[in-house]
């Protein structure tokens, strides 16, 4: 089994409950291949470095996997001509870091420091 990290963006109009149901579809298509989703984070909308259709922000989504390459071809395939998203993009890595979060504000990292 490899390990990878696979993040989505959505446009950014997408509304937060379809947000919900993208997470949800491709964890199944993921699960349907024998595949399995370690960790799902919820970026939220970021600016990006350049117009892609028309969208100035998109909403990311980010996933953890531990699966086979034919499970992420057929991953890749649907989001291919799912018209919500604008890019995906898939690494395969040599093991995942389950304690960063990149995207967190920097209140609740203070916050999570004082708990420690």
């Amino acid at each position: 089994m490899n390990l990878y990290e696979h993040t989505i963006i959505a446009r950014q109009d997408t509304s937060p409950n379809e947000i919900k149901l993208l997470t949800e579809k491709y964890s199944k298509i993921v699960e349907k291949n024998k595949g399995e989703i370690i960790k799902t984070e919820n970026w939220g909308l970021i600016n990006l470095s350049y117009l892609i259709k028309k969208n100035k922000k998109g909403s990311y989504i980010h996933f953890k996997i531990k699966g086979d390459g034919k499970m992420i071809d057929e991953l890749e395939k649907n989001e291919s001509i799912d018209k919500k998203l604008l890019r995906y993009l898939t690494v395969k890595v040599k093991k995942f870091d389950l304690d960063a979060n990149y995207f967190s504000s920097k209140k609740e990292d203070i916050e999570k420091k004082k708990d420690n």
